[in-house]
């Protein structure tokens, strides 16, 4: 049973992977047994004759109605699954640019510590493996290349959005005097697979939670402690020089 896990957890890593862009190297602080397992505490996905699956339904709706604005093509690029999109979202919000011969501390810090929130999705991922929106209903998406990939890949929680809100939580911790601007940036990156028709609104609203038990471990970590102080004081240099450059 351990062997036939350990198995689905790479396919599923593969399969992500496989319809990112650029892919940056990482080193995890935690394995995945070490990590916080969402079997454990999370509720399992809405059944659809819940009022929860109702709710759902009405948020894919929702979601189908934005694609033809400009918060649909938002959506439409925030299906890229790398550091490289976060840095695209969250450069504007610093004011610096987010990238590994900028900011190489910060970009080392992301890579490692968003790989290992990652994967406290793992466990509820692989058990419901919950059928994507698209696939119930037999529509298309905003992203056509990426629907057969994903198919194979559990909907619940939603990897996205651990990543999305992984990067955020991180980046007020660093920069604090920003943080309504990161924490929106960051829970719009995951409203964004609702709007695509990947994820249920439920999937999004859990991998929040998922996230949540996993920063908290990440803080149990000498090595992370570490790499975060390093990313402070870069990213407090750049911002300084940032805004006298820009006097």
């Amino acid at each position: 049973m351990r062997v036939k896990q350990i198995v689905l957890s790479a396919l599923i890593l593969f399969t992500a992977l496989s319809v990112a862009l650029p892919v940056t190297a990482s080193e995890p602080y935690f394995s995945t047994p070490d990590m916080p397992n969402a079997l454990r505490y999370l509720p399992a996905p809405p059944a659809y004759s819940d009022m929860r699956f109702a709710y759902d339904s009405a948020r894919y709706e929702w979601g189908k109605r934005m694609r033809p604005t400009a918060r649909g093509e938002k959506a439409r690029l925030d299906a890229e699954f790398s550091i490289n999109r976060m840095a695209a979202i969250f450069s504007p919000v610093l004011g610096i640019e987010i990238s590994p011969d900028n900011t190489p501390q910060l970009w080392k810090l992301l890579a490692d510590a968003t790989a290992t929130t990652g994967e406290a999705c793992d466990s509820a991922k692989i058990t419901y493996m919950r059928p994507r929106p698209y696939m119930v209903y037999n529509e298309p998406t905003l992203v056509p290349e990426d629907e057969e990939p994903l198919r194979h890949n559990g909907s619940y929680p939603s990897g996205h959005t651990t990543l999305g809100w992984s990067t955020a939580l991180i980046l007020c911790e660093i920069y604090p005097a920003k943080q309504d601007e990161i924490l929106r940036e960051g829970f719009e990156y995951g409203q964004s697979r609702v709007i695509a028709g990947f994820h249920w609104q439920s999937d999004v609203d859990a991998a929040r939670v998922v996230t949540g038990a996993a920063f908290a471990r990440l803080h149990t970590s000498r090595a992370y402690l570490k790499q975060l102080r390093k990313a402070q004081k870069e990213v407090a240099a750049k911002t300084r020089k940032a805004k006298a450059d820009n006097k």
